[in-house]
């Protein structure tokens, strides 16, 4: 499992024309992609690790504030680029593995308090973000 998490002053995803997930504050940016061997547990761990990730303002966490998270599921996150220019996704899980994950992380975060906004799984989404900092840190459990 791998996330790329960037502080943002605000980030929204639009599919469609219309806004799928926004927040208006800041908060967390997650890029969450997922791979073959992933599990339930490993998604467990990495929205604990998301909830007290301290990189807001002051070192705190999301934890420590309250701040909303912008989940997102990016399957080019496991993007192979070993061979030649264009890149092969076989790393990424299938839709019916990784979907499920996904969902399971962004319950998590909700179960330990989290206030949490989606893109939409599959879609073709359009995405926006102020990076405070930029802050910009690469998880990979």
């Amino acid at each position: 499992m791998r996330a790329v998490v960037q502080r943002v002053s605000r980030a929204s995803v639009m599919t469609g024309g219309q806004v799928a997930g926004q927040i208006d504050e800041p908060g967390l940016l997650v890029l969450v992609g997922i791979t073959h061997d992933d599990t339930a547990e490993l998604a467990r761990k990495l929205a604990a690790k998301l909830w007290g990730l301290r990189i807001l303002d002051g070192e705190k966490s999301c934890s420590d504030t309250g701040a909303p998270l912008l989940v997102i599921s990016q399957f080019t996150l496991y993007a192979d680029l070993g061979k030649g220019r264009r890149p092969s996704w076989s790393a990424a899980a299938p839709g019916p593995v990784a979907e499920p994950l996904v969902g399971t992380l962004v319950q998590a975060l909700r179960e330990l308090g989290a206030r949490v906004e989606t893109g939409v799984f599959g879609a073709d989404m359009k995405v926006s973000l102020v990076n405070d900092g930029p802050v910009t840190i690469i998880i990979e459990l």
